[in-house]
């Protein structure tokens, strides 16, 4: 099977042999692995000044750095952050990876229309207009699904670009989720639910980002029905484990390695947890996706990463438990 075969068995929850299948949402440690700036981190103010010899180079090396990283990982998904992030750019990005890897990888952007957590200066305004006018918020909700809707048609017309759409807006601090169960059915589940649908008309995969901790709206997101959930964040109290008993089977399962440890932990404590994750996740046989329970994050010495990805080689091979 191709990395892209494995990876659309996985989020169906079917038994695979071989290989865990793993991937990030970012891994933005390209200077130290590749010395190349990762496409998140480029600015393209002067885009429409190039020529369109400049601008071919650049595309071909963003193209390049996913596909590279891929490799050298054995990931067997691209996240593309597209950059820029008009349809048209969008649309020759996703092509070149596809001309360069043909169906190796199963290939995915972010498509989630839904609230997140407010950052600081908006929090208070957002947190009163939730009780105030949630009329308002969701009439704005509304407009973002059509949008990214739109988005996806387009896309689906073009043929075979996208496999999928990570639905990254978070929803939980580490303590507890920003939206109570009340707030989260009101504001954020009916979006949730419309823009999944949806994308599985079009044939297309959702996997459901959001760290900290979800546990008290888990059911909340798994009625929404995503191939899959990420990342099931240890430092938010999130397991595995906990996590199955309430969800099921059904639905596939993406993350747990502590970023924590990952980071700041002693060696053996990243080996210990990402161990633990592993066993946990291969646990049942199936719909279990090894990764980070967020990301590779600027920041994250590249040799932890190496640690962890290293651990998965040897350990994640369900012929070999």
């Amino acid at each position: 099977m191709t990395n892209r075969e494995r990876f659309i068995k996985t989020l169906k929850c079917e038994q695979i042999g071989g290989q865990v299948p793993t991937f990030e949402l970012v891994f933005y440690l390209t200077m130290e692995a590749f010395g190349k700036v990762h496409p998140l981190h480029r600015h393209y103010d002067q885009w429409n000044q190039m020529s369109q010899t400049e601008r071919n180079l650049h595309m071909n090396e963003m193209a390049q750095i996913y596909i590279d990283t891929a490799e050298r990982y054995g990931h067997s998904a691209i996240f593309v952050h597209c950059n820029p992030g008009d349809y048209d750019n969008t649309k020759w990005l996703l092509e070149t990876i596809r001309e360069k890897t043909g169906d190796e990888y199963f290939i995915m952007m972010h498509g989630d229309s839904t609230w997140a957590i407010p950052d600081g200066d908006n929090m208070m305004d957002f947190a009163v207009q939730m009780y105030e006018e949630p009329e308002v918020l969701n009439e704005i909700s509304a407009r973002r699904t059509e949008k990214a809707l739109n988005m996806a048609r387009r896309l689906h017309e073009e043929g075979h670009l996208l496999d999928g759409f990570a639905l990254c807006s978070d929803y939980c601090f580490n303590t507890n989720p920003f939206f109570n169960e009340e707030s989260f059915d009101e504001l954020i589940v009916p979006y949730l639910k419309e823009i999944i649908t949806e994308y599985r008309k079009m044939g297309y995969y959702s996997i459901k980002h959001t760290d900290g901790n979800i546990m008290p709206i888990l059911k909340q997101i798994a009625d929404c029905k995503p191939d899959a959930i990420h990342s099931l964040d240890p430092q938010g109290g999130v397991s595995i484990p906990e996590v199955r008993k309430i969800i099921g089977t059904e639905i596939a399962l993406c993350g747990n390695v502590n970023c924590g440890l990952l980071q700041t932990g002693t060696e053996e404590e990243a080996r210990e947890d990402t161990l633990r994750s592993l066993r946990e996740g291969m646990a049942i046989g199936r719909g279990y996706i090894f990764c980070s329970s967020n990301c590779a994050y600027t920041g994250l010495p590249l040799e932890r990463y190496e640690l962890m990805n290293g651990i998965w080689r040897e350990y994640g091979n369900y012929d070999r438990v």
